[in-house]
């Protein structure tokens, strides 16, 4: 439906007051119009009364029998915000209306799949219906329609008085008049209602269907926190507060979320409902002070550890004492809502934490992470004590897990109502307890619109910080307001920057850039000499293969992407080190060694090129001559062998990029192991610069960390510098992307979602990493136009 007809539609147009190019639309169509309404208001489960459609379809009753019929059909949500016509008027409840749905999709032979994520967890709640007992609960009906005399005397009190709490009642005869369909249940939401997501429990991972209520849920799903009552989430997200209410309402009803600050006097309570066991939530087992403890300590323990072993063996489901389970939102850390500090990072995450059965109650804040897309602070503390229970040692591709989980944990200690930042806030009215700490998903951020998305990270957040790599298959947020230390534009974190670096160095692995359409014929003579390559198809991660059979996978690549193909090692895979940044003085000074790698040429050109001192992350360093990686390639802790590497798969399966490139700590043991093994200068050259935390490598997130405390990155003037280093770097990385893209249509390029408020409006902010428009050579330090057979030599200014 066009945009225009659905904004009139919306505000109540009637056809004569419809602007002449909106007609002409519509074909200077009344009845088409018409037409239009009824769909819309159907399609989202409009009212009646006060809505255009009354003045389009004079049959009321036939309306919301249709209404429920598209709903059914399509296993929408049932439309609890029309309980009052649904139950009264229609005689349809929650659960007749499932059961309707659960008999459609049997008798079409589909599969409890195909049933949207939010419409199969309500089935779940009502009718206990998962995927084990899709097919028998099916047969079971309600039993009977006759009322007992407490059952009829609870009718009449909801006649003669009106609607009642359903705490006031008897807990038995609530619960059977509602499965008997003479009652319903509304959850209010009123307009100074803020609203608590714990940890999701009972959510089901199905498929998204993209309706309008599932689209709205998900956005307010990652925007909701607990000090933003409804009537303010509803002005940030610029939606009308009535679908705000029925969004809330609905998390309240599935129970993921609950409403913040409401005291229930049990004395007001039936008796009945006294003994009935709450829903398990996790909770947090450790004492708040704990986690005002300064995380630069070396020798001290944990403070997970400080609150006792106990912590790691206590079931979080279990019923303790409230007072010991509080958590730190309970503090009196400032007077009013205090901002906060962002950790952004990216969908591979949450499937590390939710594929690796890490520990009992983990894979729930996982699920949390990806659906909800936001693990808030409150929810932190019973997250820690979970990480806490995972192993620090794993077999074979575990491995990879236990290792970003734990590194995660280190991660969320050291931002989280650290001291040392603290002190160093944006705001100088700031308490010395530090800042609260948000986990965000970067694709729900990305589900709202820019301006939507700049508002709310404005409201919330102090200072985002990006965990380091963040997958090639998403935008980055970029944001001037709250400053943002990881990468600056979505050009940073692609494959032109790691031309843009070689370029402005001189120095990196010989590297070939192949746009979409070009066939090889056979291995470029660059490669001559390699057994392993490094493969980046445009928007996956990059992977390493063996030259012996990697042309036929180029080639088909090259059918639907651009291609970078990187020299990396000659005798197996080349040996790789990570250099953290921002460098310390001691780093910069005495001569190039092992130990020293922060004084290699390309680094110090690095240095003066781009501005690392306000930024963090990591300089990757490779030596594709090196024999010692290729020895200890059969120990490495990802466990896999050469033929897996081949594969050419990634890790979602998927045969459109190549073996994703697995980072891991056992590598940098195995050069620590081996210091003694002579190297020189020349056998190194910079692979990439990623910006951002780490979360890979435990030894090189701790580096990092503690070099974000020591230099300051997090004081005023510090961030000051970070955002003109950010405007002009992004400047020059899109001068230099531009240089290649001379003659080419917009329409040409690559379009992506669009990002939050961007660094440089309109530039990048409406089109995505644009393709490259010709064949791109680096090699013997020079960035060249390649052709196929002589290259020739193109200049770029680069000041």
């Amino acid at each position: 439906m066009n945009i225009d007809v659905e904004f009139h539609i919306r505000h109540n147009y009637p056809w004569a007051r419809l602007p002449a190019s909106v007609k002409q639309g519509l074909g200077n169509s009344q009845r088409e119009y018409e037409r239009q309404v009824v769909l819309y208001s159907i399609r989202n489960q409009l009212r009646y009364r006060n809505n255009l459609v009354k003045h389009v379809k004079k049959d009321e009753r036939k309306y919301y029998e249709d209404l429920l019929k598209y709903s059914r059909d399509h296993l929408m949500l049932y439309p609890y915000h029309l309980s009052d016509i649904m139950v009264k008027g229609l005689r349809v409840t929650p659960f007749s209306y499932y059961t309707g749905i659960m008999e459609d999709i049997m008798n079409s032979e589909k599969s409890y799949d195909s049933l949207p994520n939010f419409t199969a967890a309500d089935c779940l709640r009502l009718l206990g219906i998962g995927r084990n007992q899709y097919i028998d609960l099916m047969n079971q009906c309600r039993s009977s329609k006759i009322c007992t005399t407490s059952e009829k005397s609870a009718i009449d009190k909801i006649i003669d008085s009106g609607p009642q709490l359903a705490g006031s009642l008897d807990f038995n005869v609530v619960h059977s008049l509602y499965n008997k369909g003479f009652i319903y249940l509304d959850v209010p939401i009123s307009d100074d209602s803020c609203i608590a997501v714990p940890p999701l429990e009972g959510f089901v991972m199905n498929r998204v269907q993209g309706d309008y209520f599932e689209t709205l849920l998900y956005k307010i799903f990652v925007s909701i926190d607990e000090h933003t009552n409804v009537a303010e989430l509803a002005n940030v997200l610029e939606i009308d507060l009535s679908l705000v209410k029925n969004a809330v309402s609905m998390y309240c009803r599935l129970g993921f979320a609950h409403k913040k600050g409401q005291v229930i006097n049990l004395d007001n309570l039936h008796p009945s409902w006294k003994n009935v066991p709450s829903v398990n939530r996790l909770k947090s087992t450790l004492d708040p002070q704990k986690m005002l403890l300064s995380w630069d300590s070396g020798e001290n323990r944990s403070p997970v550890q400080e609150a006792g072993s106990s912590a790691t063996d206590t079931d979080t489901n279990s019923q303790d004492d409230p007072a010991e389970t509080a958590s730190v939102s309970s503090l009196n850390l400032s007077s009013g809502h205090t901002k906060r500090i962002a950790f952004l990072f990216d969908s591979t995450l949450t499937a590390f934490l939710m594929m690796g059965n890490l520990s009992p109650n983990l894979k729930s804040h996982a699920v949390t992470m990806f659906e909800v897309g936001k693990l808030s602070d409150e929810s932190l503390d019973s997250f820690l004590v979970e990480l806490e229970k995972v192993q620090s040692t794993g077999e074979g591709e575990a491995q990879r897990y236990f290792d970003h989980a734990l590194t995660l944990r280190n991660t969320i200690l050291f931002l989280r109502h650290n001291k040392d930042l603290g002190a160093q806030a944006v705001q100088p009215d700031q308490p010395n307890n530090g800042f609260p700490l948000d986990l965000l998903r970067c694709e729900s951020l990305l589900g709202l619109d820019p301006a939507t998305c700049s508002r709310v990270l404005n409201k919330n957040y102090t200072l985002l910080v990006s965990m380091a790599p963040l997958t090639n298959e998403i935008r980055p947020i970029s944001s001037c307001t709250p400053q943002h230390i990881g990468p600056a534009i979505p050009e940073v974190s692609s494959v032109w920057f790691k031309l843009y670096i070689y370029h402005i160095t001189g120095q990196g692995p010989p590297s070939l850039l192949l746009s979409k359409g070009t066939r090889l014929r056979k291995l470029p003579d660059i490669f001559q000499g390699y057994d392993r390559l490094l493969i980046t198809s445009w928007g996956h991660d990059p992977g390493v293969v063996p030259t012996s059979n990697v042309l036929t996978m180029l080639n088909d690549a090259l059918t639907h992407s651009a291609v970078l193909i990187q020299g990396h090692g000659m005798h197996g895979m080349g040996e790789t080190m990570h250099i953290p940044f921002p460098f310390d003085e001691a780093e910069q000074q005495g001569d190039f060694s092992r130990l020293n790698m922060g004084n290699h040429t390309a680094l110090k050109i690095l240095r003066n090129k781009v501005d690392l001192q306000h930024f963090c992350g990591y300089v990757t360093m490779l030596n594709p001559s090196s024999w010692h990686a290729s020895r200890k390639l059969s120990n490495a802790s990802d466990g896999r062998g050469e033929a897996e590497l081949a594969s050419g798969s990634d890790v979602n399966g998927s045969t459109e990029s190549f073996e994703m490139v697995i980072e891991e700590t056992s590598m940098d043991s195995a050069v620590r192991q081996n210091l003694e093994v002579p190297t020189t200068e020349l056998e190194w050259v910079p692979l990439e610069l990623c910006f951002g935390i780490p979360l890979f490598s435990s030894e090189l997130n701790q580096k990092v960390c503690r070099k974000i405390a020591t230099h300051g990155l997090c004081r005023k003037e510090s961030l000051q510098k970070l955002l003109h280093s950010s405007r002009k770097l992004s400047l020059q990385v899109l001068n230099f992307v531009h240089s290649f893209q001379e003659g080419i249509s917009p329409l040409d390029q690559l379009h992506d979602a669009g990002s939050s408020s961007s660094l440089l409006q309109p530039i990048s902010a409406d089109l995505g990493v644009p393709l490259p428009a010709k064949n791109l050579v680096f090699k013997d330090g020079v960035l060249s136009e390649w052709n196929g057979w002589a290259p020739s030599a193109v200049f770029f200014n680069h000041t």
